[in-house]
């Protein structure tokens, strides 16, 4: 038997489903219970930037029909998960320098394992969300969801052929809670949806699937539209302080929890418009997506990491930190985060090089992404001024006489490169064999060695 339903579970069955409050999810919850399920609302509290007080939406779902409504507090978790996606450098979209936090990735796995752990404190064994089935969200919660509870069962809405071809859009689901005297009151049509939890903000769909349609459509929340002239953005000067990759102190004040000082970190970032950009992606099936993403807090706390890591750690280190971080950016997004190959990474990264970045960084933020880098002091600094001073100095790190034989040593690997090459290029004739000939002889050596 398939743990998917495709279509409504029989009347009295629980069914539980992640409520954020928006026309979706009432419409489901308002036909579901109208079907004879139980329906159990569980609602995650990400301080999501976008909601003025989060603990106004249970009520709104039992108003709805549900049985039961809860709020679910992911904060601290949510934040927790964030810094370490930060300290493995877990970000595999960027275009141009300008890098998407996968923030929510990171609230899709934090919510669903929190949600699915509360179902089962209310013996719930199916799970329902308003995901659909062209977006990346549908798989998250589909691995999560299973991940915790093996035996659960899955019904989503958006799966069931009568309920896509009785409620094909808002308008139609908007009729349908008129009709059953629970009128939804939409506000003034945005030209985007928009997703939002502590970490960051995402924009999408609608007027920004055109890619002739910029940032500038968006009106952020999480800080300025740093590319309008009349928004006023003054210099400022912010010092970030971390122990073992975590964030402690911002401008010496210090604070009672990680998730305190981020959302602190966010307020900074935010004021001057720090941490947005526009992706290209290819979702989990592969088909190109674009999203216009906000993430001050991330962006903050990502430059001083990074900042600090090349001080302490070496090249090799910190080739393994970009390239093991890629990949496990891209299991993240797929809704990887707590499988084994995405443990083994963190693992790595986590232990080996995050404890060893403590240390402090202070920055001018501008507008945007345009920052300043003005002091960097590092606990476990690699950095010695006097090493490669091309002042004299009193180091006696190494001599000429040292350099000499370095470079001398190298010759070998040279000159047999050397040899390697002419074999090419007689081996390749003219074109690009010719060039390389050409490039190589003119010696005494007018052929193979």
């Amino acid at each position: 038997m398939s743990r998917i339903h495709r279509k409504l579970p029989p009347k009295g069955t629980r069914i539980g489903i992640a409520f954020s409050g928006g026309l979706d999810t009432r419409c489901a919850v308002a036909w579901m219970s109208r079907q004879g399920l139980d329906v159990f609302a569980y609602t995650a509290d990400l301080a999501q930037p976008d909601e003025t007080n989060v603990a106004d939406i249970p009520p709104v779902a039992t108003s709805h029909g549900a049985k039961s409504a809860r709020l679910v507090d992911c904060r601290d978790a949510l934040v927790r998960e964030g810094c370490i996606a930060v300290q493995c450098g877990a970000f595999h979209l960027s275009t141009g320098g300008k890098k998407y936090f996968n923030t929510t990735p990171l609230g899709r796995a934090v919510t669903t394992t929190a949600i699915i752990r509360a179902m089962r404190e209310d013996g719930v064994g199916i799970f329902s969300d308003g995901s659909t089935h062209k977006g990346n969200d549908i798989q998250r919660f589909f691995r999560y969801g299973v991940l915790v509870n093996p035996s659960l069962e899955i019904y989503k809405p958006w799966l069931d052929r009568a309920f896509v071809e009785a409620f094909g859009g808002r308008k139609e689901m908007s009729e349908y809670l008129r009709s059953v005297g629970l009128p939804y009151t939409m506000a003034a049509e945005k030209a985007y949806s928009t997703d939002a939890n502590v970490l960051g903000a995402t924009h999408e769909a609608k007027d920004l699937e055109r890619l002739d349609r910029g940032i500038r459509l968006v009106d952020p929340i999480m800080g300025v539209a740093h590319w309008r002239p009349e928004v006023h953005v003054a210099p400022e000067e912010i010092t970030v302080e971390l122990s073992r990759g975590l964030p402690v102190s911002l401008n010496g004040e210090r604070f009672a929890s990680t998730f305190d000082i981020f959302r602190a970190m966010n307020a900074a970032g935010g004021r001057h418009g720090l941490g947005m950009s526009d992706q290209i992606e290819n979702r989990v099936i592969d088909a190109k997506s674009r999203g216009v993403y906000e993430a001050p807090g991330m962006a903050l706390l990502h430059i001083a990491y990074e900042r600090i890591l090349s001080a302490v750690h070496n090249e090799n280190t910190t080739d393994l930190y970009f390239s093991l971080g890629r990949r496990l950016g891209r299991l993240l997004y797929e809704g990887r985060w707590f499988d084994p190959e995405a443990l083994m990474l963190k693992e790595a990264l986590t232990r080996w090089v995050a404890p060893a970045i403590t240390g402090k960084v202070t920055l001018e933020l501008r507008r945007g992404d345009d920052y300043t880098l003005l002091d960097t002091s590092a606990a476990r600094s690699a950095y010695e001024p006097d090493k490669l001073s091309m002042e004299r100095t009193n180091s006696s790190a190494f001599s000429p006489e040292d350099r000499i034989g370095a470079l001398e040593m190298q010759s070998l690997g040279v000159l047999d490169n050397r040899e390697l090459l002419l074999h090419f290029a007689k081996a390749l004739g003219e074109g690009e064999g010719g060039a390389i000939g050409g490039l190589l002889r003119g010696s005494d050596d007018d052929g193979e060695g």
